[in-house]
């Protein structure tokens, strides 16, 4: 008999409990590094867009565009108002969602009307 083998005979006779097959050990789990780096995305932008109608007028139009929206000339809300009237809308001002919802809102309040904002 081999030297295990008579061991083995020796402990079992001696009521001694061998130890069985252990469970297969796994390799370590490798969990990805983070990067350390920063992705920024860009925000899109929104286009506010206004429409033609039957009820306002151009001065109207005209008045509301300077009033609310940044940096409008006089000479380029004229522009929007005719491409409102005879192109049936006009892209009005396009920049960050937060911004556009409240020029959208507060031209709409005035009563032009106003199509969805979109992203640009």
């Amino acid at each position: 008999m081999t030297r295990r083998l008579s061991a083995a005979v020796g402990a079992i006779a001696s009521g001694i409990t061998l130890p069985t097959a252990a469970a297969p050990i796994q390799a370590p789990v490798q969990t990805p590094e983070r990067s350390s780096q920063v992705v920024r995305k860009l925000y899109p932008n929104y286009k506010v867009i206004v429409l033609d109608d039957d009820f306002n007028t151009f001065e109207h139009v005209h008045e509301c565009l300077v009033k609310y929206i940044p940096d409008m000339t006089s000479d380029l809300a004229w522009e929007h108002t005719y491409q409102i009237h005879f192109e049936g809308q006009a892209i009005v001002w396009v920049g960050p969602q937060e911004q556009a919802e409240l020029y959208h809102e507060q031209l709409s309040r005035a009563g032009l009307t106003m199509a969805p904002l979109e992203a640009a």
